[in-house]
C-alpha cells in the first residue's frame, strides 16, 4: 500500500509540473519549434531549457514536502521528550551550527528497517535532514553522528541545488538533441519539393523518442558522475563536522550491515546513504554512489596526510 502511495504520489507531481510548465509555455507564447519550412532553433532551444530547467528547479522546490509524504517523514519537534530522539535532533544542530548554516535544518525519522539516511530542501535555509528507524537501532552513537554529519555537509555544499541544476542541463541537452537529430533524419531521405511540407510526423517522433531514450541513459552517467564526485565531497565535510574517527566507523558499520544483509539474507533492502547494492561491471557508471571500500579508503589515506 505505501509503495502504490509513493508511486502515486510521485505521478502526481509529475503531471502537475507538465501542466503548470505547459501554461507558462502558452501564457509566454512561445511557438512551436517545428514550421513548415524546416526548425526554429531558438524555438526549441527555449522550450528546451524552460522544461529542462523548470521541471528540476519544481522538483527542488517540492523536494522537501514531497520526502515527508513519500517517505513518511515525522518531523521531531525540538522540545520532543524522547531522549534518543533528543539527541538526534540536538546532534544535528550542533553540526549545523558547526557548518555554519544560517537555519538549523528540520529532523525527521521516518519508518523503515532499511539502514538510511537522507538531506533534502531547496537551500540551506530550507532543509531536512532525515534517519530511518533502522539506522537508529543498528549503529552506534559515534556512527550515527558520522552519518548526520555527511548529511549536514550536502547541505552545507549546496548539493541538492548543484545537482538540480546539472539535472536541468542534462534534460534540456535530451531535449534539445534528440529533436534535432530526428528532424535531421527523417528530413534527409526527402526530396527538395518533400521538405516544403510537413509531412507524416509519426517517423519524426518515433525517432525523437528512441533518442530521447538513448540520451536519457548516456545523460544518465554523467548526472551519476556529478554524484559520486560530491559524495566524496560530502565524506570530507563529514569528517570535518563529525571528527574523521566517526565519520570511518559509520562508512565501515555501513559497510558490515550491508554485507551482513547481502549474505545472510540475501536482501538488498540496505541503502545507507541511498546505497542499494554494490555496482558491478557496466552499471557501476549509473552508480550515484561510490563503493564503500574506495570511500573509507580515501577517508583513512587523508588522515594520514
Amino acid at each position: 500500500m505505501a509503495l502504490f502511495k509513493r508511486v502515486g504520489l510521485f505521478l502526481i507531481v509529475n503531471i502537475l509540473v507538465v501542466t503548470t510548465i505547459s501554461v507558462i509555455l502558452s501564457l509566454l507564447g512561445v511557438k512551436p519549434y517545428l514550421n513548415q519550412y524546416g526548425l526554429d532553433y531558438g524555438s526549441l532551444a527555449v522550450f528546451c531549457l524552460v522544461w529542462g530547467m523548470g521541471g528540476a528547479l519544481i522538483s527542488l522546490g517540492l523536494s522537501r514536502v514531497m520526502a515527508k509524504m513519500m517517505m513518511g517523514v515525522r518531523v521531531i519537534p525540538p522540545d520532543v521528550r524522547d531522549v534518543e530522539l533528543q539527541q538526534i535532533v540536538q546532534t544535528v544542530h550542533d553540526l549545523a551550527r558547526a557548518a555554519r548554516l544560517p537555519v538549523m535544518p528540520e529532523v525527521g525519522i521516518y519508518d523503515s528497517p532499511e539502514v538510511n539516511a537522507f538531506a533534502t530542501g531547496p537551500t540551506k535555509s530550507r532543509s531536512l535532514v532525515a534517519v530511518s528507524q533502522g539506522l537508529l537501532q543498528r549503529m552506534g552513537r559515534e556512527e550515527v553522528r558520522g552519518v548526520l554529519g555527511h548529511e549536514v555537509a550536502h547541505i552545507a555544499n549546496g548539493d541538492m541545488v548543484t545537482m538540480t541544476l546539472i539535472q536541468g542541463v542534462v534534460n534540456a541537452f535530451v531535449m534539445f538533441l534528440s529533436r534535432v537529430i530526428a528532424f535531421a533524419l527523417t528530413m534527409a531521405g526527402r526530396d527538395r519539393d518533400d521538405r516544403q511540407s510537413q509531412g507524416s510526423p509519426m517517423a519524426f517522433y518515433a525517432v525523437q523518442i528512441v533518442l530521447e531514450i538513448v540520451f536519457m541513459i548516456l545523460g544518465s552517467m554523467v548526472v551519476a558522475w556529478f554524484s559520486r564526485f560530491r559524495e566524496y565531497r560530502a565524506d570530507r565535510g563529514g569528517a570535518r563536522l563529525a571528527g574523521r574517527e566517526n565519520m570511518i566507523r559509520a562508512l565501515e558499520g555501513l559497510r558490515r550491515t550491508f554485507d551482513g544483509v547481502d549474505q545472510s539474507r540475501g536482501q538488498t533492502a540496505v541503502q545507507a546513504f541511498k546505497i542499494s547494492s554494490k555496482p558491478a561491471g557496466f552499471m557501476r557508471f549509473f552508480s550515484t554512489h561510490p563503493p564503500l571500500e574506495e570511500r573509507i579508503e580515501r577517508l583513512k589515506r587523508s588522515s594520514a596526510l
